[in-house]
């Protein structure tokens, strides 16, 4: 069956790769297929942001980033879609009130925008498209549940939802339990099996796997 993957890559990072370093340099083509190994992939979508590089952060954290996207474009039916992080200060009130101090308080607040409402709109123009038989989306949010019963009440296709969460399927929202065709977990084994070479060659030239990322204890 021809398949389409729609893949929130910060649900992805948060869920399942954030706490395993050794698993950041993941072939989403690999994955795609281990998870749906008698399905013909025809197009993976990556969903992401540029991180902000915000003061006391890692200063290295953006420059990984940049790689692994450039290791993803090594990928031929990979197309990445971006959003965007937006900051603005915020008045906040505490989580405990203290009387010695001063009530609400000013907080800088960011927030991803942009990548579920993409996510969704692709998900449904493919579809109207006709470009699949069949679509998975990678996610675990819950605000993905309308578009993903449209694909299966409106255009009449199978559509599967894979949770990130590599520890128990049970963690997957109901309303995307509900909405879904079918259900998959990325397991552990999964996530190992599924790495780029350390060493990829893309039409600018030779580039790394990042040091921190050998190392599962990094």
């Amino acid at each position: 069956m021809i398949t389409n993957v729609y893949i929130d890559g910060f649900n992805l990072y948060y869920r399942a790769l954030r706490r395993s370093p050794q698993y950041k340099w993941l072939d989403l083509a690999k994955l795609s297929q281990a998870l749906l190994p008698s399905h013909q992939i025809n197009r993976i979508r990556y969903f992401t942001a540029i991180v902000d590089q915000r003061p006391g952060d890692d200063p290295l954290k953006q420059r990984r980033q940049l790689l692994y996207l450039r290791a993803l474009q090594t990928i031929p039916n990979l197309s990445i879609h971006y959003g965007q992080f937006k900051s603005r200060n915020i008045w906040r009130r505490r989580a405990r009130a203290n009387p010695d101090l001063d009530d609400p308080v000013l907080v800088k607040n960011t927030e991803e925008k942009g990548t579920d409402v993409n996510l969704a709109s692709y998900l449904l123009v493919d579809g109207y498209d006709g470009d699949y038989e069949q679509a998975v989306v990678v996610s675990n949010d819950s605000d993905l549940a309308l578009p993903i019963e449209l694909v299966r009440d409106r255009l009449h296709r199978p559509i599967g939802v894979v949770n990130p969460n590599t520890s128990r399927l049970s963690l997957t929202p109901v309303e995307l339990r509900e909405s879904a065709t079918f259900l998959r977990q990325i397991r552990p084994n999964a996530l190992s099996n599924s790495q780029f070479s350390d060493t990829l060659v893309d039409d600018t030239g030779v580039f790394f796997k990042p040091a921190p990322w050998s190392a599962p204890w990094s």
